[in-house]
């Protein structure tokens, strides 16, 4: 039987913890308050007045008003409406690339540290020399490849790709570059954490018993293994939105007019002075999602590993 199995009472000792440092840290209830409101914004964004790809020529560039309440944009297009539909482009972003991003990690993470020896060594040179590149650099570098060989013309056997990839209004390409390019911290805190595990007294007892390397890692060091997954998860997200914002950005984000708060911050930058409330509104969407993203991952460290709490 593995070290921490999710019994009722493992449960409920996390649960007992979880209420108690929302309770002793009004940040981080207010930040989970953040989060759920960034939820629900995206989750509303089609139930708005207006929609965000609507034009109302007359009101271009409206500052803020009772009919619309963050103004318009150089297009007359709704800014509040655009922010909440970018708002979803983000949470699909961070969960989808975040998902990816970790099961590489874990694998990779896990096939290294079990196995040890040459195949450790070789595994980690590869991720080290990853990690010597500039990762948001590796990201534009991706990116750029996926967007040209997937939003035009495309051989036939990517053809399925790059019809998803119009579909998704090039969201899939952001997708696939952040999943490709996320995953290196994830896999150096999993091998880590099977180091540490696969000399316990309960995997030797397994692989005495004749419990199969696969069997091990299911049953044993993959359970083991959440309280890190966890926290690397809380590593992943803020970087994929920061990185999704970035290649939007620069252009090679998401396709127009699919709206996404990097796209509105750079539309925003060109009109800073004149319209400023074009830049504000994206940008503190931003700032508070990464802000309050930080403070819970914070506190999921805290939650799971005791000698961090302070």
């Amino acid at each position: 039987m593995s070290a921490i199995e999710a019994s009722p009472s493992v449960r409920s000792t996390i649960i007992w913890r979880a209420t108690s440092l929302i309770r002793q840290r009004p940040a981080l209830a207010l930040s989970i308050l953040c989060l759920a409101l960034v939820a629900l914004v995206a989750l509303g964004a089609p139930l708005l007045p207006y929609g965000p790809f609507k034009q109302d020529i007359l009101h271009r560039n409206g500052v803020p008003s009772a009919f619309h309440w963050l103004g318009t944009d150089e297009l007359g297009r709704d800014v509040g409406a655009r922010l909440a539909m970018g708002a979803r482009v983000s949470l699909i972003v961070a969960i989808s690339s975040s998902l990816i991003a970790v099961a590489i990690g874990v694998m990779i993470g896990m096939l290294s540290g079990y196995l040890g020896g040459f195949a450790d060594t070789l595994i980690m040179r590869f991720v080290d020399s990853m990690y010597a590149f500039p990762e948001t650099l590796f990201a534009i570098l991706i990116a750029s490849l996926v967007k040209g060989q997937l939003s035009g013309q495309a051989p036939a056997l990517l053809e399925p790709l790059a019809e998803a990839y119009r579909w998704s209004g090039g969201l899939l390409g952001v997708l696939l570059t952040l999943g490709f390019t996320c995953w290196l911290t994830t896999a150096r805190l999993v091998r880590s954490q099977v180091l540490a595990l696969k000399n316990s007294e309960y995997i030797l007892a397994s692989q005495l018993a004749g419990a199969s390397g696969w069997f091990i890692v299911k049953k044993h060091l993959l359970p083991n293994a959440q309280p890190v997954i966890l926290v690397a998860i809380t590593f992943v997200v803020p970087n994929a939105i920061l990185l999704e914002a970035g290649l939007s950005f620069i252009g090679i984000g998401v396709d127009p007019p699919t709206p996404s708060w990097g796209t509105m911050i750079a539309a925003g930058v060109q009109s800073l002075q004149s319209y400023p409330h074009l830049l504000i509104a994206p940008a503190l969407a931003i700032g508070a999602t990464l802000l309050a993203l930080n403070v819970v991952g914070d506190a999921l460290r805290d939650l799971y590993d005791p000698a961090l709490r302070r």
